[in-house]
């Protein structure tokens, strides 16, 4: 109802602004898209070594264990700059810590093309030393989708919007991967390395200009700023006149850790997380040396799993904010995709006991679907974390994920040369997918948003 004394023209303009409260804009949408891209070309990027292996290994003369060290490097820097890069997130901000994250992770990237005109152990030192850097560059890129996620997607959307960006992973792989190697027989493998880190590079300017804070971005409308508020988003988490809240670093991941639900879901992404290094090392091997493919055979087989992985990450998605607007518990709602898609992944140890190439291909999709339906950790990271430590939680979530790109491939080697076969390492994998799911429905128990003691927070 209007003011009695108002004047018609502030009776109009306040119809018209009423009015323009209730159009919604999509403009988180384009959020979204744009953390899919970044994250397209965050997992492009770390495959250009892979690709580009063959000519790298010819051109200097590296070994295998040469070439080993190499394929190691980013995983252990990333892994262990995930609390620092969860501090950045954390105490600058999303968009400006992201920032960087891609520029420096492009910039190292591109510089790895110029280790060809090196030889010898220079070379591998190198290369050893840029792949870190490039991971250590990366580790706030998953933490910083999730904490962006929580400012601009209600909670009933936010499944969705977790499983796109995280679907990303697989989209690269089928993308990226056919073009990478054209560059490599067209131009050689350095090739690589200065295309997809001189992208990485526009592409880190066009995140200046697409990313703000829900309250700080010119596209968005009041209308749609209400609804992700009144939907659980934090919408002030990253607002340019905001001073973030700094908290007692070690002391807070001490609680984070302490706390059963979070410590559940962290020890749920390692087990999830085998999988996806299941799959991105040794699946291939698996092809050619257990099912005797040829390489060229193994190779598109392969990409397979990931085409099933991202149909699966995307459905899951859907499916758990369908199940979170039809009135069912948060917990629920994220639980139940989870426990089906795990469930699914366990497919796999029948592989064993078959003995005809389609129909292992056939049930290895379905396994790496699966996986895709159940990867949903992000989104349980968003809808939980404390918003003053957020990059901090997100951190130390993705700090034990991938911890299993460290030992999968280890633990995976010993079996198959312990026993000159895959089988016990299916085992294993469906195991992981086993105890993924008892984290789930017995240590995380209701899921619901953390709040750190009062006493860790300094304004």
């Amino acid at each position: 109802m209007t003011n009695l004394q108002e004047t018609p023209v502030e009776q109009t303009q306040a119809i018209r602004t009423a009015a323009a409260a209730k159009v919604q804009t999509r403009t988180r949408w384009t959020i979204l898209a744009m953390l899919f891209l970044i994250t397209t070309i965050n997992y492009a990027d770390r495959a250009t070594i892979s690709i580009a292996a063959p000519g790298i290994r010819k051109e200097l003369g590296l070994d295998a264990v040469q070439m080993g060290f190499v394929f190691s490097a980013f995983a252990w820097s990333y892994v262990l700059a995930q609390l620092p890069g969860g501090w950045l997130l954390d105490r600058f901000g999303s968009k400006i810590t992201y920032f960087f994250s891609i520029f420096l992770w492009s910039v190292f990237t591109m510089m790895t093309g110029a280790a060809g005109f090196i030889a010898g152990g220079a070379a591998v030192t190198m290369l050893f030393a840029l792949r870190l850097l490039v991971g250590a560059a990366e580790a706030p890129s998953f933490p910083g989708n999730s904490r962006i996620a929580s400012a601009w997607f209600p909670t009933n959307e936010r499944g969705l919007a977790a499983a796109i960006f995280n679907s990303a992973q697989y989209f690269a792989t089928v993308l990226f991967a056919p073009i990478m190697g054209w560059l490599v027989h067209a131009y050689g493998w350095h090739s690589v390395f200065y295309v997809m880190g001189g992208l990485g590079i526009v592409m880190a300017f066009v995140w200046l200009k697409v990313i703000y804070g829900p309250k700080d971005h010119p596209s968005v409308s009041a209308g749609e700023l209400k609804y992700i508020q009144e939907g659980g988003a934090l919408v002030d988490l990253d607002g340019a006149k905001r001073a973030p809240a700094q908290v007692n670093t070690f002391a807070a991941i001490k609680e984070l850790l302490g706390n059963r639900m979070l410590l559940g879901v962290y020890i749920g992404q390692y087990c999830i997380t085998t999988l996806t290094y299941f799959f991105l090392t040794w699946f291939p091997v698996y092809l050619v040396q257990e099912r005797h493919m040829t390489i060229l055979k193994a190779g598109f087989v392969a990409s397979l799993p990931a085409i099933a992985g991202f149909l699966g990450g995307v459905f899951g998605g859907w499916l758990s904010d369908r199940l979170a607007k039809r009135g069912y518990s948060l917990s629920l709602s994220r639980k139940l995709p989870i426990v089906i898609g795990m469930m699914l992944s366990m497919s796999m140890i029948a592989c064993n006991y078959i003995e005809t190439d389609m129909l292992v291909v056939a049930v290895m999709s379905l396994a790496f679907f699966g996986k895709g339906v159940g990867a949903l950790g992000w989104a349980v990271v968003s809808d939980t974390s404390p918003k003053e430590a957020g990059g901090l939680s997100g951190a130390l979530f993705n700090t034990f994920g991938n911890t299993a790109g460290i030992t999968t491939p280890i633990v995976i080697g010993y079996i198959v040369q312990g026993t000159g076969s895959f089988a016990g390492a299916l085992v294993y994998v469906g195991a992981n997918a086993a105890l993924a799911i008892a984290c789930y429905l017995f240590i995380v128990g209701d899921i619901k948003r953390v709040s750190l003691s009062k006493s860790l927070i300094k304004h």
